[in-house]
């Protein structure tokens, strides 16, 4: 046990020595740096790319949960449903895994400021049980959607709706909808309300057209009674949420139908995916361009050791040790160039996420800024990804080393 300790230490000294020699400079010493420089910015670009397809994906579930949550039901040609109590109480009995049910009304009017007029879509929800973006995304003013007896009732709208139509806290806008289901003018309903707060998501085209009021306030506006358009649904578990979005509607019966937030935003979510794949497939090969480097690095070493090589063979040492000096050094150039490439994204990861350097337009990535998902999987994926090449790449020269006769190396190097 402590002859193989010996010698486990022996070649970590030579392998160490063999790159950080004050001798080594010159072209050896260059590729060497360059061999690591190469892992160092493979690794980065892979952790910061990861990074932020993550943090899309991640920003844009949210932003969907936000405005439809996991799953809406409602009803075929979007008819109204009347017994809301009722068929929230029959789904949640039934189904342990959906754990909110929100009602909502929802339907297109018109919104009026003193300096503008703007189509917009209305939404009547519970204040009491409300799921939505209104409640969660508040940058101004207060959540406050209880229905008052007397006065003006409270809106809440969104941040890019609200510089459309120059209003701010506290001002009243006039709100105009069709009620019931005829689309006669004579039945043109008209509310006043007073901003009580302003949400931004960072999706431009919620932020622009989405009104949140209480659910009471939206049925009087829209004179359809007690019912309502749908339900906004969460679940535990959002791997079963397309066998409950199959299940409740054929339990409730006609005419409930139910669309998982994957399904209405199809496109969204099968952008996003096809993102991850080719980025993957080319910042991968990046990495494996980078590690082939250590096998030309460890070849000019063998070449520039060949003296040292060949004494240490005529001395006794086994061709399994030279082989573990090279492969350590070739290792030790992955494990230092996936150290930095580690601790440089990581800090370009917080950088962004602290100070927003990169803007986006939101009406086209649905946010306003570039997101950054710190994922401890993502660099652990990549960090046993560039090790396990660095590995391969090492071994090559490695072996080539120990295969060479020691007299014809001491020859060579004469």
């Amino acid at each position: 046990m402590h002859v193989r300790l010996k010698k486990f230490n022996v070649t970590d000294f030579i392998a160490v020595r063999h790159i950080t020699s004050r001798h080594n400079k010159g072209f050896v010493s260059f590729i060497t740096f360059i061999a690591i420089i190469g892992v160092t910015l493979g690794v980065a670009s892979l952790d910061i790319t990861l990074s932020i397809l993550g943090g899309f994906e991640k920003t844009i579930k949210e932003n969907v949960v936000s405005f439809t949550a996991h799953m809406q039901l409602f009803a075929f040609e979007n008819d109204l449903l009347p017994d809301q109590e009722r068929t929230i109480q029959k789904v949640m009995a039934r189904y342990p895994e959906v754990f909110e049910m929100a009602p909502y009304l929802s339907r297109e009017g018109m919104v009026r400021s003193k300096n503008d007029i703007d189509g917009i879509l209305i939404k009547g929800v519970d204040p009491n049980n409300d799921i939505s973006a209104a409640k969660h995304r508040l940058i101004e003013g207060v959540y406050d959607l209880e229905e008052r007896e007397s006065g003006v009732q409270h809106v809440i709208l969104g941040k890019r709706l609200a510089e459309k139509l120059n209003v701010q806290l506290h001002d009243r806008v006039l709100m105009y909808a069709l009620g019931g289901t005829s689309l006669s003018l004579s039945q043109t309903r008209i509310m006043q309300f007073e901003i009580g707060g302003i949400y931004e998501t960072g999706m431009a085209d919620y932020d622009g057209s989405v009104i949140y009021i209480n659910l009471r306030n939206a049925q009087r506006l829209f004179q359809v009674g007690k019912t309502v358009s749908g339900f906004d649904i969460l679940v535990s578990n959002i791997d079963s949420v397309a066998a409950l979005a199959q299940q409740i509607p054929e339990y409730l019966g006609y005419p409930y139908y139910a669309r998982t937030m994957f399904q209405q935003y199809r496109n969204l979510f099968a952008w996003v995916d096809l993102q991850r794949i080719p980025v993957m497939i080319i910042l991968t090969l990046i990495i494996i361009v980078a590690t082939v480097n250590i096998i030309g690095t460890l070849l000019m070493l063998i070449l520039g050791k060949s003296r040292e090589i060949g004494t240490l063979s005529t001395i006794g040492m086994e061709r399994k040790d030279i082989v573990r000096v090279f492969l350590k050094q070739g290792m030790l150039i992955g494990i230092v160039g996936t150290v930095l490439g580690n601790l440089i994204a990581l800090l370009l990861c917080w950088l962004e996420l602290r100070y927003r350097f990169f803007p986006l337009p939101s009406g086209i990535y649905f946010m306003t800024h570039v997101p950054i998902d710190l994922s401890i999987l993502n660099f652990l994926s990549v960090t046993i990804a560039a090790l396990g090449m660095s590995f391969i790449a090492s071994w090559i020269p490695s072996r080539l080393s120990a295969k060479m006769d020691p007299i014809k190396l001491i020859r060579f190097a004469s």
